[in-house]
């Protein structure tokens, strides 16, 4: 029996849950989404409660996945979620146009990076990160859809990912980075 598939996901009252037959519509304060039921997996709605049920043990690798897809989407409509991209790096720095981010990373030429409905960006120099030399600038990115979010959060890491001995580039706030040690001078 998958343990995560069997907890039944709380449905808050300011969101409406429909399921219909390969997919869940999920519609709450801040949007509406709609999540893919995958084959032998059906959703039930009782007491305020929606629980992913499988049709047999064949289904078991689906069941899990399911109901996590379905419990974002209730998280995503009423609270949504956050990424935060740090900025390392002498001279780099990114400006919010519009619709575009603007980053400026070392190359040649400023990257315009433009952002897909859905996804909010806020750019804000934050001075208590001491334990980052040459920290710039944070990234915060906002949205409803998690994988919408974490695919925009890695195309923008994929810009410049850190380097292995300085850490410059662009990073995840909150993820620890192992630096490697650099060359040492021999001793006569």
């Amino acid at each position: 029996m998958s343990r995560i598939g069997k907890k039944p996901i709380p449905v808050p009252n300011n969101v409406t849950v429909t399921i219909r037959e390969h997919e869940l519509e999920v519609k709450g304060p801040k949007g509406t989404l709609t999540t893919p039921i995958p084959a032998g997996i059906r959703f039930v709605l009782e007491d305020g409660q929606l629980r992913a049920e499988r049709e047999s043990d064949e289904y078991a690798a689906q069941h899990g996945l399911a109901r996590t897809l379905a419990n974002n989407a209730i998280v995503g409509v009423t609270q949504g979620f956050t990424k935060q991209l740090d900025l390392v790096g002498v001279g780099y720095k990114a400006d919010v146009q519009g619709r575009t981010v603007v980053f400026s990373l070392g190359y040649s030429h400023p990257i315009e990076f433009p952002l897909p409905d859905g996804i909010e960006v806020k750019t804000e120099r934050v001075p208590a990160k001491q334990s980052i030399p040459q920290y710039q600038v944070t990234l915060t990115l906002t949205g409803i859809d998690k994988q919408k979010l974490g695919q925009v959060a890695a195309d923008m890491h994929r810009l410049r990912k850190p380097d292995a001995y300085k850490g410059k580039g662009v990073r995840y706030a909150g993820v620890p980075l192992k630096l490697k040690e650099g060359k040492k001078k021999s001793g006569k």
